[in-house]
């Protein structure tokens, strides 16, 4: 066999019992395509406290014959020194754990997997060199991996499926950017696309389906919940056909396993492929919607949506297209994809998760995975200082303190800045050396250490953490320079999830003392600097987080405001430089910026109430295209507020900004609105988070419209369609909530008027001396 090195990302991983010894098997999509390598053979390890494995050596060695032990000089943040126990199979490892616990005896890191030790104590972080022999397949073996960066250009295959409302198939797309198909059931059509392939029956349309899948032959599939819905549907009517979906790379069959718990629905395995699904895919890099649904999706992104004439009643023209129209099914199946296709490559999801691999040695296909991220960056560092990490905290994380904050002063202002520290928290891990390890040797030697929050000490010079955000930092400013969005983005949420991580009782470096650290400074910078602010003769009139809002009160123009706005951030970031000099005698990495001029701001009340609210907030500002106007927390980005709530909303707070007589707007919104002008602006859509059939106690309006949908429904012989989770569009009627698509009673017209007008009027008017009562009242002629 040649000795040959391979470069390339990876794909998937999986491990492979022979002879019992494990080997690691791993898929890399290379420049040449994709290589299958395998390891030498990889033990399984757990570490246990030496003292406490003395008085059990004699039975551990009778038992677990297979084990092999070795202390080590590694101790326990406790500072007990530690032995390591090795397995060769998973099976004597788990009978070894096992083992352990019935006796007594706790055991660490028990809980990573042999995949992702491998790799995290090589750092290789998605891409990777492996040097290895070659057989005679092409398979690399005893191959050593190391660290690389290597990008890879991967071509995703979309793939949708259609089908009846009992799960039958009608019809498979797949398509790529450069080619497509679709397989469809049904008689060969003349005039028909090209691109449509005719099978007689669902046994042929799979067994054409595993035929076009190798020809495509992808590193990566792509779709719209394409894991828990399209390939868990292929794989029951496969089944059901005893057809082997044999879609891995090695020709291996396509498998489901279904999740512990219920937050997921599944996982699939596919050798050397990855699947990806979109809804995933947008949440890891922080997108949101009101819906993620495609159509939603695509609408906001793109501009376009299905090519279906009532998405509300999809599955009825899917049918009904399906006996009389296969074409423009065909049509559809195939738009799915290409609108995934699009999705994909407009916010540039795939290079994100690449980067983020590359920077955390996440899975591409891996949701959430911020603590899983964190341990595959810390967990390596820590051992070679001579440390294990400890366990999950068994009561699962006391509270730590949130977010600074402040009471705001309610008000409408004119000329307000907004003051941001840049990436607070992390610059708070960096500039105070909040680290798990740091806080280990820190508490050892607390005369020399940097004073934390609730008892936490941190070591001046052994820590990791700050040094980690320090490097990524540095090459997110290199990304912004380079214009990187996708790098920019991916370093972002990693920088940012430190933080919860600490705090979160699912990380074994949880210490209430860590987050809290990073929190309660937060609250003293914040305060502190709204202190300074206020020195200069400038009121601040709220605070959150790591944002100052401050009030001129005396301001020329927008040119002047913005002159302030910089000599404030230089005045407070000079003076955070010279205090921690003084006492602490830190470097400062704390930097305030100045992020906004609002000329009109309008900070409410809370409702019912005189006092300030929080979270809330409205202005408007200039950009390079004109004036914006902004809303924080109002009813105008909340998505269970109506058209109409926010068309008011917008108007009635613009025409306030301009200093215009709302008097007559108001009044024809109101009369309009009774008139029933207004009726396709008053449809509330409401997510339902669970089961209609749970709620018992308290039954929301929402919920009520979904029970009497189905109703229908299944009166008409349809099946039911919010029975689970989904989202309800209704109408509030003299009757009652009732589903839009089933409307039968009067609109409620006075319900509009007083829970979606009055609420945002009485938000604002009294800031300009009115009230909503008298408006309406004195245009009605009461007055």
């Amino acid at each position: 066999m040649n000795q040959e090195l391979v470069e390339g990302f990876i794909l998937s991983r999986k491990q492979t019992e022979l002879a019992g010894i494990t080997y690691l098997d791993f898929w890399l999509a290379t420049d040449q395509g994709p290589r299958n390598i395998r390891t030498p053979g990889a033990q399984f390890v757990l570490f246990v406290s030496t003292a406490e494995l003395s008085n059990s050596s004699t039975e551990l060695q009778h038992h677990h014959p297979n084990i092999s032990r070795t202390e080590l000089a590694l101790t326990l943040f406790s500072g007990e020194h530690c032995s390591a126990l090795y397995a060769n199979s998973q099976a004597d490892f788990f009978a070894l754990r096992d083992w352990l616990k019935h006796q007594g005896i706790t055991c660490y890191e028990d809980d990573i997997r042999l995949a992702d030790r491998y790799l995290m104590e090589r750092f290789v972080y998605g891409s990777t060199q492996a040097l290895g022999n070659t057989d005679k397949h092409g398979r690399l073996l005893n191959a050593k991996l190391r660290p690389s960066q290597y990008t890879p250009h991967f071509t995703p295959l979309s793939l949708d499926i259609e089908c009846s409302e009992k799960g039958e198939l009608y019809s498979i797309g797949l398509a790529t950017a450069s080619r497509q198909c679709v397989l469809m059931i049904g008689e060969a059509q003349q005039n028909a696309p090209d691109w449509i392939r005719w099978v007689p029956d669902e046994k042929a349309l799979l067994q054409h389906f595993v035929h076009e899948f190798i020809a495509f032959d992808p590193d990566i599939i792509v779709g719209w919940s394409v894991i828990s819905f399209d390939f868990r549907l292929l794989i029951k009517r496969a089944q059901r056909h005893n057809i082997p979906l044999n879609l891995g790379r090695d020709g291996s069959l396509m498998t489901w396993r279904d999740a512990k718990t219920g937050s997921q629905p599944g996982f699939l395995n596919l050798a050397g492929r990855l699947v990806l699904d979109g809804i995933d895919a947008l949440k890891a890099a922080t997108y949101q919607f009101d819906s993620f649904s495609l159509e939603s999706v695509s609408q906001e992104l793109l501009g376009k949506g299905k090519k279906v004439e009532d998405v509300g009643n999809r599955m009825a023209h899917i049918n009904h297209d399906f006996m009389h129209n296969k074409v423009k099914l065909a049509e559809y199946n195939l738009q799915d994809c290409l609108l995934v296709l699009e999705i994909f490559d407009t916010t540039r999801l795939m290079e994100y998760l690449v980067l983020r691999s590359q920077i955390t040695g996440l899975e591409l296909d891996r949701a959430g995975g911020s603590v899983a991220a964190f341990t595959n960056l810390y967990l390596p560092k820590l051992h070679r200082a001579g440390y294990i990490a400890p366990n999950l905290p068994k009561d699962g994380g006391l509270a730590s303190p949130g977010g600074y904050v402040m009471n705001s002063k309610p008000g409408l202002y004119k000329d307000v800045l907004v003051l941001d520290f840049k990436s607070l928290y992390p610059s708070i891990i960096r500039t105070f050396k909040i680290d798990p390890l740091g806080l280990v040797e820190g508490l050892k030697h607390p005369e020399q250490a940097i004073p934390g929050f609730k008892g936490g000490s941190f070591s001046r010079e052994k820590h990791f953490l700050p040094d980690i955000i320090t490097q990524l930092w540095q090459q997110r400013d290199v990304a912004k320079r380079e214009r990187d969005s996708a790098r920019s983005q991916a370093i972002k949420i990693l920088m940012n999830s430190f933080y919860g991580v600490l705090g979160s009782g699912g990380c074994r470096f949880y210490d209430t003392r860590l987050a809290s650290s990073i929190t309660m400074r937060g609250h003293d910078i914040m305060q502190t600097t709204a202190r300074w602010i206020e020195e200069q003769g400038h009121e601040v009139i709220y605070g959150d987080t790591d944002s100052t809002f401050v009030w001129l009160s005396q301001c020329q123009d927008a040119q002047h405001a913005s002159e302030i706005g910089n000599q404030l951030a230089c005045m407070i970031n000079q003076r955070w430089q010279e205090k921690l000099r003084q006492e602490f005698d830190l470097d400062c990495y704390l930097e305030l910026e100045f992020e906004t001029h609002f000329s009109q701001f309008l900070m409410p009340t809370i409702r019912g109430s005189e006092q300030g609210s929080k979270k809330r907030y409205a202005g408007l500002k200039k950009t390079d295209t004109g004036e914006e106007l902004v809303f924080k927390g109002l009813e105008t980005v909340r998505s269970d507020w109506t058209a109409l709530a926010k068309e008011f909303q917008t108007r009635l707070y613009s025409m306030v900004f301009a200093g215009e007589d709302v008097s007559q707007y108001i009044t024809d919104m109101v009369n309009h609105t009774e008139q029933g002008h207004f009726d396709a602006k008053l449809v509330y859509r409401k997510r339902l988070r669970q089961g209609t059939d749970k709620y018992v106690k308290n039954v929301p309006p929402h919920v009520k419209a979904a029970r009497l949908a189905d109703q229908q429904l299944q009166a008409q012989g349809k099946p039911r369609k919010y029975q689970r989770k989904g989202w309800i569009k209704y109408v509030q009627t003299i009757n009652g909530p009732e589903p839009l698509e089933f409307l039968t009673s009067t609109i409620d017209y006075h319900h509009y008027v007083e829970k979606q007008l009055r609420p945002i009027a009485e938000g604002i008017l009294p800031f300009i001396g009115q009230n909503f009562d008298t408006i309406s009242s004195r245009q009605m002629g009461l007055f």
